[in-house]
């Protein structure tokens, strides 16, 4: 079950409960099953309408954002480093999407250089206070990464 739908059904027992006490409250003649059945009424009215809200907005919130994002080349990395300590440094200068460190396929050790995907004020302002900066005893070389091409 994802998020949404594990939500969706805490929204509505939430509703089905506050229906439960507090119609009988307002109709004093009102039975507590048929409270209970108008509060699951209302939750399914009103929870497809609430979650459908929220889930335009995180969807429009998201394509910003991946809209607004720059990758970042971020060479002369520690060997020893590794995505979370990246991404915390990284971090300070606006908000990380993701660290990709570069491995060796047959050793599995890391190479040295990685690939760090922020938004684009952010990575304009990594570049500046972090090129040329020390890392863990490391001067890191950051700029905007290249695109990929592929033959």
């Amino acid at each position: 079950m994802n998020s949404p739908t594990i939500i969706n059904i805490i929204l509505s027992v939430v509703l089905a409960i506050a229906g439960y006490f507090l119609l009988p409250v307002i109709a004093t003649n009102l039975e507590p099953n048929v409270a209970i059945a108008v509060g699951l009424l209302l939750g399914g009215i009103l929870v497809p309408i609430i979650s459908s809200q929220f889930s335009v907005a995180a969807v429009a919130t998201k394509e910003t954002d991946v809209d607004n994002s720059k990758t970042l080349y971020v060479g002369n990395l520690p060997y020893r480093a590794n995505e979370q300590a990246v991404q915390q440094h990284f971090e300070l200068q606006g908000q990380v999407h993701s660290v990709r460190l570069m491995k060796d396929r047959r050793t599995g050790k890391r190479k040295g250089y990685g690939f760090v995907e922020m938004t684009a004020a952010g990575a304009e302002k990594a570049i500046q206070n972090l090129n040329d900066s020390e890392f863990q005893e490391r001067t890191l070389k950051v700029r905007m990464a290249k695109d990929k091409v592929e033959d």
